[in-house]
């Protein structure tokens, strides 16, 4: 098997793997215990902290450990809210947010809150100016993703930081698909929030964080208990968390030339087929993410068909495979229509070697043919 779906999870690392077993096996205490065992255990998570924190350049105490990038979503929009709710009840994101950030809002929308949901242009970016003429005198809060997880699109984060840092208007970006690929630095960029997973990065499942300046009001979603600063009650997932810093060390050897020229390599395969496609993903992009469109092709019958072919693709979000529903990021770019229910999703990772990518076009573009011809 060809495996090009490292957008919906990665395979974890075995120095990650190595971290997780030692760390369940040797560090068997509740980081809020006090005898020895605890803090072992509070070592241990104080130091996957300030790992991640450094990652990113924040401090180790803005950073709450969740359940993953969805809980960490979820965290930011109702506890945001929900904080920030006596200063207005306007909030701004856009049309092609993840769904843990999109259902919160429409949630939230059920509760009295006012959501503008910004366009975006064929590309898949947002526009600036969108965002400035969006601003309203009860706008409590921005959340824009930082990279797309379906077309990879990438938008102007830091000017937008920038623009909502001079009106005092709090900036929240899901990050879950960028962070690891590309550099983030939440000062620089005036991020006030921020969303993470350590399994897009060959971290565990089950894992992820969500940043927020110390100084930011923010609201628990989960009470219980009184860890991660009593925002995020529950007893830490040491191993987990230990792996997840591990994996956050990994990143130094990322290598994004390599990943540049896997996806080159990739696109210049499939260029010699004879066949019809259209790109969907932007020159501007999240490097490992290619999203294509095939005229006349079934998408379900095609990621079937691949699949008995060794190679395993998707048709967009792996959090909404299955459904039937068309792509709400494609119908965001271009409209109902085929468009947005004949593309997939092709997601490039570290273990990505040429020879996949050459042998992955090929297989592709034989299948795609294949269906195509006999809908002549």
């Amino acid at each position: 098997m060809i495996y090009l779906d490292y957008a919906a999870t990665t395979p974890m690392k075995r120095e990650v793997m190595e971290a997780y077993m030692h760390t369940a096996e040797m560090v068997i205490g509740n980081a809020s215990s006090l005898h020895s065992y605890g803090r072992e255990a509070k070592r241990v998570l104080n130091e996957a902290r300030k790992e991640i924190a450094r990652k990113i350049g924040a401090r180790p105490n803005e950073i709450i450990f969740t359940s993953g990038g969805t809980e960490a979503d979820n965290l930011a929009v109702f506890g945001l809210a929900k904080a920030l709710r006596s200063k207005g009840c306007h909030i701004i994101t856009t049309e092609i947010e993840h769904q843990a950030i999109l259902q919160p809002m429409k949630q939230l929308e059920e509760e009295g809150f006012a959501i503008t949901y910004l366009p975006v242009d064929t590309s898949g970016f947002v526009q600036l100016e969108d965002v400035e003429r969006a601003l309203q005198e009860d706008t409590i809060f921005v959340s824009i993703m930082f990279g797309n997880n379906e077309v990879g699109s990438m938008q102007p984060i830091s000017e937008i930081g920038q623009l909502l840092k001079e009106r005092d208007i709090p900036f929240h970006t899901d990050a879950v698909q960028a962070y690891g690929t590309v550099k983030i630095d939440v000062e620089e960029m005036h991020i006030d929030a921020l969303t993470a997973s350590a399994h897009k990065i060959g971290g565990p499942k089950g894992i992820g964080f969500l940043y927020v300046r110390s100084e930011l009001p923010l609201m628990a979603h989960q009470v219980g208990g009184n860890q991660e600063r009593k925002l995020r009650g529950g007893t830490e997932n040491i191993p987990a968390i230990a792996a997840f810093a591990e994996a956050v060390r990994s990143l130094h050897h990322f290598d994004q030339d390599k990943m540049n020229d896997v996806t080159e390599r990739f696109l210049n395969e499939l260029a010699k087929c004879p066949i019809q496609y259209e790109m969907n993903s932007p020159e501007q992009r999240l490097a490992h993410i290619v999203n294509i469109y095939f005229p006349h092709i079934t998408v379900d019958h095609l990621l079937a068909r691949l699949d008995l072919e060794g190679v395993a693709i998707s048709s967009g979000s792996a959090c909404t495979a299955g459904a039937v529903e068309a792509s709400h990021v494609l119908v965001a770019m271009f409209g109902e229509g085929e468009r947005a229910n004949s593309s997939v999703r092709i997601s490039f990772g570290e273990e990505t070697t040429l020879e996949e990518a050459t042998a992955s076009a090929q297989i592709i573009g034989r299948v795609v043919e294949t269906f195509q011809r006999g809908k002549e």
